[in-house]
């Protein structure tokens, strides 16, 4: 028996959400930095020719976007005004008088070319700004042309370069420069050096080591050290002989490193012969030495921060304004849309038409992302305004789905406000998520955020007698007065996440 199939037609009603093309853009630009910000407007800028930078100069005032100049908070002790504007250029001007203006520039730039350049000169020094030109350009590139790319390997090849050695340890010293770290100790023992060499060139240990002395005497002092022990050892031995407590450093360094490292005031005031005064000079003066003689040659690219809003104390209350000058300001070229026609439908004019409507949505997507910046930073700043009143001390604790219910958004919106932006406060700059912590409970009931106490546990640390530091412990105990109940156990963790050794660590002598 054959079974038949048959085809019908059935109606289903359902919902289903699908993201359009623009909420995936709001939603990534959301995320970007303010440098990617910039980069991804300057993307825009050379891809798309309906969207062009509003220059003060010219005449057609771009219209601002579409959102509160200043907004009061609930509780009104918060403004936030928008400065960084996004503007669109609704006039249309005359295409014919644009394109005649247009014209008769150039023809006005044409006239004024010489037939004849000086023999001397370029056409890039007469109308552009080549490699030759006076560096005021945007191209101009100050860091690349006046700053250092020297590291320090080039810096020990260099002054080894000065001095007369034979091919032999020539290779040798360029071996031992090669296992040099960017602290300027060896990162090898001489033993692997040595191995590393041409088995045929027949080398002794004793070469090697006799090259290595030579290249313990360049710049800077204390370099090519095996430990920091001998790295300290060189450095004291380059003073004066008439350094004071230089004799008493150098015994201190080089019999009892191990007991002086390990903070055994003691000990090395026993073995040494000294008196805890005098150890207590022989250690300032060692502290005065460079345990990373390479680090200072070691070429380091800085990474500014820029800060993406302001947050300010004018008349007692607490502003909130947007970067503006993190962000171009941008509106339509009038010129361009000026010649779209609804009927035509050609190629150039449908190119127009698709480009003006991704500037369209290219403005709404900046202006949603910075309306929706200043409404998270603005709850942020109702929230810990104590913070920016007395200090880390006194920070509350905050998690985001506190600012998503405060504004009627979704958490995964505010993790994205907040990631990578920062905030510029009268008590410096912090990434947006820096105020966001979790809570401890207190005996009273109440709750501390956990970067309050680890401001706590800042400050008893700092404050502490050096020769009889706070254990963790001791710490416990003292915020537990506070009504601060923390155990052992977290003091440690907070005290390592903030690079603070612990207590026989911290012991040293006033």
């Amino acid at each position: 028996m054959i079974g038949v199939m048959k085809q019908s037609l059935q109606l289903k009603v359902g919902q289903s959400l699908t993201m359009t093309p623009q909420l995936q853009q709001a939603i990534r630009l959301l995320q970007l930095s303010s440098l990617e910000m910039q980069q991804e407007i300057q993307e825009v800028l050379e891809s798309n020719p309906l969207l062009e930078l509003a220059d003060e100069d010219i005449g057609d005032d771009p219209l601002p976007a579409k959102s509160d100049s200043e907004t009061t908070s609930e509780s009104g002790d918060i403004d936030f005004t928008n400065k960084a504007e996004v503007t669109t250029d609704s006039s249309s001007p005359e295409v014919d008088s644009d394109w005649d203006n247009n014209a008769q520039a150039t023809d006005d730039w044409q006239e004024n070319i010489p037939e004849d350049l000086p023999v001397d000169s370029s056409w890039d020094d007469v109308y552009g700004q080549g490699a030759a030109g006076s560096g005021s350009g945007e191209d101009y590139d100050f860091d690349a042309r006046n700053g250092t790319e020297e590291t320090l390997k080039d810096h020990l090849l260099w002054q080894l370069n000065l001095t007369r050695v034979s091919p032999n340890d020539q290779l040798i010293a360029e071996s031992i420069i090669d296992a040099v770290n960017a602290d300027g100790l060896l990162g090898q023992t001489l033993e692997d050096i040595l191995d590393g060499l041409d088995p045929e060139l027949e080398i002794e240990l004793d070469e090697v080591v006799a090259v290595l002395h030579l290249l313990q005497s360049f710049d800077p002092t204390g370099i090519c050290a095996r430990d920091l022990r001998e790295c300290l050892l060189l450095q004291l031995k380059e003073l004066p002989e008439d350094t004071a407590w230089r004799s008493e450093a150098l015994i201190v360094i080089g019999d009892h490193m191990e007991l002086l490292g390990n903070r055994d005031f003691n000990g090395v005031c026993r073995r040494a012969k000294l008196e805890e005064s005098d150890l207590a000079e022989v250690i300032r003066l060692i502290q005065t030495l460079n345990p990373r003689p390479g680090a200072a040659l070691e070429p380091s690219n800085t990474e500014y921060v820029v800060p993406d809003v302001f947050v300010r104390k004018r008349h007692n209350r607490w502003t909130v304004d947007l970067n503006a000058e993190s962000m171009p300001r941008l509106r339509i070229n009038g010129t361009y849309a000026g010649m779209i026609k609804r009927a035509d439908s050609s190629a150039d004019n449908q190119f127009l038409k698709d480009n003006l409507q991704e500037a369209r949505w290219f403005l709404k997507s900046l202006q949603s992302r910075n309306e929706t910046l200043l409404k998270v930073v603005t709850k942020i700043v109702e929230h810990q305004r104590a913070f920016l009143e007395y200090g880390p001390e006194a920070m509350k604790p905050l998690v985001l789905h506190d600012i998503a219910d405060a504004i009627g958004m979704h958490e995964s919106t505010i993790s994205r406000v907040t990631t990578r932006k920062y905030m510029h406060t009268p008590r410096g700059v912090f990434e947006l998520k820096y105020f966001f912590s979790s809570h401890v409970g207190t005996a009273t009931g109440g709750e501390v955020s956990s970067t309050a106490i680890r401001a706590l546990i800042r400050k008893l640390t700092d404050e502490e007698d050096p020769r009889k530091p706070l254990s963790d412990s001791r710490i416990a105990q003292i915020l537990g007065k506070q009504d601060i109940q923390v155990a052992r156990r977290t003091i440690a963790k907070y005290r390592e996440s903030m690079a603070i050794p612990p207590s026989n660590e911290r012991k040293r002598l006033v």
